[in-house]
């Protein structure tokens, strides 16, 4: 047979449906494509395990005693719980969030310690944030390596200095917080945007989508009202810049139906009322750090904004263009209003362009100007926020002696005083490190380690100068021991070379600190 008899007759198959031994190869190779794992699914899944691990094994240290204290009194009295650190009524407090009371009635129903229930949360959360990044990726790109981009973004460009605060999941940030009830929110918040993105570009999603991402948003408002402000912002922006049929009745109605059930579930809350806590200036000023250095702490970030404003030019309603604009515009008025309460927007201010600069990676071909321009800039910026935030990760020994890595600080172990301490006890200190410790093992203060809008400025200040009034040798004995009885004080805990406290029996002392426990009364 000749050569063109040969192809007519390969074409005719091809008429006539008939697959040859060639058609057979490429559907078997496509089909190998689909059943092997992405590469976001085999990455992804590394990346939760170890940073999972290396969570688990982080101490009890910074925010995690306030929390872990406010499930300790849902435990005690779910419907009239005390405040997390004092031993006086919580009302009002907003750390009792739908997060804390879940697991403050699980640790009442199964007697399982509070702190070891919110630690167990913490690849729970973790899991929530890396599923949700993918899920907000793909909304973006259809491109395999854009989640893990993405990821890699997420948790890398921030800063060249690394910071640990609430709601900022940077790699250190993330080891040290994945069980608070803002990682739990942060990992929401990608779900929200990826849910909603889904029924803007259906146009009439069911009522159904709309009323869960209502209540979605809902408790994101009450778990963390900070990270809220980016949730909402996302929301509005991915509806302008992905809403694909017009705004009529319909759509209307239903994106009305999923703010209405948001509004609903943070009003009926019974704990605290989200609307008093809106202006309220008590934590403004310990927030006023994120306006310290913007360099530092985010410039990292700044990698994206080629990648940001290239998606400006092609639409100036990107959702992303939208999100950040909006997200620094609330940055900006938490500094021109001193509300620095608003800085909190920087945990997702930054989402905008690292998420920008992961998808144009991953979508723009290899020659074009902007990958040529994005390539070298990510590459540097990557590898700086690595060298700065790999300390948390890498043990000492596999680290050259050259190569002096930012470590998470190590806190000390307090579970040799929680061995004589009950769970609502009163314990006066005035050391930073147990009084964020102690509580997570139930134990209440005479003076609280953060402020709440529970309380008064001036309880807590008369407060602090109780305790100080207390601790020193030149009060008089029996103004010691009133302030001791005035706040039903059990245990003193001092540093090694400070005098007992009046009545006081030593009772241990901190193998590694050396501070000593007293029982008194």
């Amino acid at each position: 047979m000749e050569r063109g008899d040969e192809s007519t007759t390969a074409g005719r198959a091809m008429v006539t449906g008939v697959l040859t031994q060639r058609d057979w190869r490429i559907q078997a190779y496509e089909l190998r494509e689909v059943r092997q794992p992405s590469p976001y699914l085999v990455l992804g899944t590394l990346f939760w395990v170890v940073v999972a691990v290396r969570a688990w094994q982080s101490p009890v240290a910074s925010d995690f005693g306030q929390h872990a204290a406010a499930i300790e009194r849902i435990a005690a009295d779910w419907w009239h719980p005390a405040n997390p650190l004092l031993d006086v009524p919580g009302s009002g407090s907003p750390y009792f969030t739908p997060y804390t009371v879940l697991l403050g009635l699980l640790s009442k129903l199964t007697g399982v310690p509070g702190w070891q229930l919110l630690k167990a949360c913490g690849p729970v959360n973790l899991a929530l944030v890396v599923t949700g990044i993918g899920a907000f990726t793909r909304v973006l790109s259809n491109r395999r390596w854009a989640p893990v981009l993405a990821l890699a973004a997420f948790v890398l460009l921030w800063g060249p200095q690394h910071k640990e605060w609430s709601g900022f999941l940077g790699l250190q940030s993330m080891i040290r917080g994945l069980a608070y009830p803002s990682a739990f929110a942060v990992g929401v918040t990608f779900w929200v945007w990826a849910l909603t993105a889904r029924a803007a570009r259906r146009g009439f999603a069911g009522t159904w989508l709309h009323a869960g991402l209502g209540l979605l948003i809902g408790t994101v408002l009450l778990v963390h009202p900070f990270t809220a402000m980016g949730t909402v912002i996302g929301v509005i922006a991915i509806v302008i810049g992905m809403q694909r049929t017009p705004v009529a009745a319909g759509v209307f109605g239903r994106w009305a139906l999923t703010g209405a059930v948001a509004f609903a579930i943070a009003a009926w809350w019974p704990y605290f009322s989200l609307s008093a806590l809106l202006g309220d200036p008590t934590v403004d000023d310990i927030h006023r750090r994120l306006y310290a250095d913007l360099w530092q702490w985010y410039g990292l970030a700044l990698a994206g904004l080629p990648a940001l404003l290239w998606r400006l030019r092609l639409n100036r309603f990107d959702p992303l263009v939208l999100m950040f604009a909006a997200d620094c515009a609330v940055a900006a008025y938490g500094w021109l209003s001193g509300s620095y309460s608003f800085g909190r927007i920087f945990g997702l201010l930054l989402v905008p362009l690292q998420f920008a600069l992961a998808v144009e990676l991953a979508g723009a071909p290899p020659w074009t100007p902007l990958r040529r321009v994005l390539a070298p800039v990510a590459a540097v910026a990557a590898c700086a926020g690595l060298v700065a935030q790999a300390g948390a990760i890498v043990p000492p020994r596999y680290v050259p002696p050259a190569l002096q890595l930012q470590r998470l600080s190590t806190w000390p172990s307090y579970l040799w005083a929680q061995e004589h301490i009950a769970v609502g006890d009163v314990l006066l200190t005035d050391d930073y490190t147990p009084k964020h410790v102690m509580p997570a093992y139930g134990a209440f203060l005479v003076s609280p380690t953060w402020p709440d809008p529970s309380t008064t400025q001036t309880d807590r200040e008369r407060r602090e100068g109780d305790v100080r009034a207390y601790l020193s040798p030149s009060t008089p004995m029996d103004q010691r021991l009133a302030i001791a009885r005035r706040y039903h004080v059990k245990w003193v805990m001092t540093e090694p070379d400070d005098p007992a406290p009046p009545g006081g029996v030593q009772v241990a002392q901190g193998p590694r600190t050396g501070e000593r426990l007293y029982r008194i009364g």
